[in-house]
């Protein structure tokens, strides 16, 4: 029997972690969607062929979700593409209602999911920012006094009366996040459909992030961009085929989505070979000093020379290489990637049986201690198509004494003086 779902204002929500109050728990939660076999579109398409059948195969988005967001948390949910994650925000938003389970939440909600979702393109800006407040629970006053904070922030006051089908995708998004946050709601549901603002607006919507971090409001996001993931959530889940794989800090629902992302890389690679396996082997990396030997350790201030070796069991067409640090606390420090040289006219190949050697000197900022290096390659350019990544592939320490501290050290100049008088 499927359980009721139901999507409220709780009064008095469940404690939470360490006394806190919950602002959403969600329990069992099922969604499914039925995708057409053969699908018919006319009348003539019937007649023409009157023994087709209309079979119907079962998508199951959400299989079974349950967790728990404590309120003023900033909650990630991330995973590959299909996974379930924009089927779940629209669940909590009640855009889609779910065939089984349970979500209660506490406070007023605002949803930033998909482009234009909540307004009417006949309607100008003005009418949509009045009709959108008064929705997310404004009073009519209360939405037009806020109009002009709306306009401020999107930067389109002298659009303002215009109708929103003239507007741009960069437009919409802007107006849509103004709306959002000058609506002073409890919760915030917000889909990775911020990538479409220029990168002022993007800068602009950062800063609102940290600013709200904190500030008790609750904000789930969904989004493939990890560094976002780290910067703002305090937790995170990873979807994989509708259901949790993974829950936790952010640093390690991140490292799972990575392996999640190389392991299918790989798996898709060897199903297509005659051999199994990755099509590229790393067969050694290291670290090396300015004389060219190698080492395990690095003073203040020197640079960090990288070395690796990889071979082809199989064509890798342009393959990109790319390193990345982390501290002995799982953060990312730097990431830097490159394409392989070549001169005019040489295809853009790592062919089979081919070696390629991987060198790096980076400029050394950072303070003492230890830092492991995860090394991959990706082919086609893509920073999704992986054909292999390993993590903790190798570790150095940064060694000697610093009158900084801090993650890293950066030039400064400070004084002080006796000031006369």
């Amino acid at each position: 029997m499927a359980v009721d779902v139901s999507t409220a204002a709780a009064p008095a929500p469940s404690p939470g972690v360490a006394g806190r109050s919950l602002a959403i728990d969600v329990r069992g939660l099922e969604k499914s969607f039925r995708l057409p076999g053969q699908k018919i579109d006319s009348l003539k398409e019937r007649v023409l062929h009157p023994t087709i059948s209309r079979d119907f195969s079962q998508l199951r988005a959400l299989d079974g979700i349950s967790f728990e967001v404590n309120q003023g948390e900033f909650f990630g949910i991330v995973g590959r593409n299909g996974s379930g994650k924009s089927t779940l925000l629209k669940v909590l938003a009640s855009i889609y209602r779910a065939d089984a389970g349970l979500v209660r939440m506490a406070g007023r909600l605002a949803p930033f999911i998909e482009l234009g979702v909540g307004f009417n393109m006949e309607l100008t800006a003005r009418e949509n920012v009045q009709l959108n407040g008064v929705m997310m629970g404004l009073t009519r006053k209360e939405a037009a006094r806020r109009l002009d904070a709306v306009l401020d922030f999107a930067e389109l006051n002298e659009f303002v009366d215009l109708k929103l089908k003239n507007y741009s995708s960069g437009m919409l998004v802007r107006l849509g996040f103004s709306v959002m946050i000058q609506a002073d709601a409890d919760i915030l549901l917000i889909d990775e459909v911020l990538a479409v603002g220029d990168a002022s607006f993007q800068q602009k919507c950062a800063d609102v992030f940290h600013d709200l971090r904190g500030s008790g409001k609750t904000l789930v996001l969904v989004t493939h961009d990890m560094n976002a993931v780290d910067a703002y959530c305090h937790r995170a889940i990873l979807l994989d085929h509708g259901q949790i794989v993974h829950e936790g800090n952010p640093q390690e629902v991140g490292r799972h989505y990575l392996r999640l992302n190389f392991e299918r890389g790989e798996t898709s690679s060897a199903a297509q070979a005659s051999a199994g396996g990755p099509a590229v082997r790393l067969v050694d990396i290291w670290l090396e000093d300015a004389a060219g030997e190698r080492t395990n350790s690095v003073e203040l201030d020197d640079d960090i020379r990288l070395r690796a070796i990889v071979e082809a069991d199989r064509d890798t067409p342009a393959p990109t290489f790319a390193f990345l640090l982390s501290n002995a606390d799982g953060v990312h420090v730097f990431g830097t990637a490159t394409q392989l040289k070549r001169e005019a006219g040489e295809p853009d190949l790592l062919a089979a049986g081919s070696r390629a050697k991987v060198s790096a000197r980076i400029l050394n900022p950072l303070g003492s201690g230890r830092y492991f290096v995860d090394f991959g390659v990706n082919r086609e350019h893509s920073q999704t198509d992986n054909v292999i990544w390993v993590s903790k592939a190798a570790d150095f320490v940064i060694y000697g004494t610093q009158a900084q501290t801090g993650l890293i050290a950066l030039e400064n100049e400070f004084e002080a003086v006796i000031e006369d008088g």
